[in-house]
């Protein structure tokens, strides 16, 4: 199954901790592993004063099974110091989102696929469509690079991310 994972981290030494994060999700994938650059953004929906994020994505193989991968996710954000129990959109040291699993669908307490907010968030789709550009989340008409296009014509002055080099 091709997974599609959104990193970010706004605490400590940001980089650091994407390339941690990704050296471990090659651990268990399989090719190919593709992974965008990493871009800083601004945060959204966190509290006032949260530091800025780093922001990348990652679509790879898996093997398992969405509640592998799921429980998977979860440990790298714990290695990561991550809490497992947080406020709401609090600054964190690393944020793995399962955007998307094939063409999966489902609507649970313990996940949503595809992403409920994706198609709505430019630091998730920028990177996105650096490596996958044609690609069509389940339930959506747009491609992310299509959607990309919509939100920057609906706003005037679009918030897009800026490249960060490594």
């Amino acid at each position: 199954m091709r997974v599609g994972i959104a990193l970010g981290s706004n605490l400590g030494d940001r980089a650091e901790r994407l390339q941690q994060a990704v050296a471990r999700l090659r651990e268990k994938a399989q090719p190919p592993f593709h992974a965008s650059r990493v871009y800083e953004t601004e945060p959204v929906d966190c509290p006032p004063g949260s530091p800025r994020f780093l922001n990348a994505a990652v679509e790879f193989g898996f093997p398992g099974s969405i509640p592998e991968l799921l429980e998977w996710l979860q440990t790298i954000e714990r290695d990561a110091a991550r809490p497992a129990v947080r406020p709401k959109n609090a600054p964190r040291t690393v944020d793995l989102d399962l955007i998307y699993a094939d063409d999966h669908q489902c609507h649970t307490p313990e996940l949503s696929l595809p992403h409920p907010r994706a198609m709505e968030r430019l630091f998730v789709l920028v990177p996105f469509a650096e490596i996958c550009p044609d690609r069509v989340l389940p339930g959506e008409t747009r491609s992310l690079c299509e959607q990309i296009n919509r939100l920057t014509q609906e706003s005037p002055s679009p918030l897009l991310p800026t490249c960060y080099t490594l």
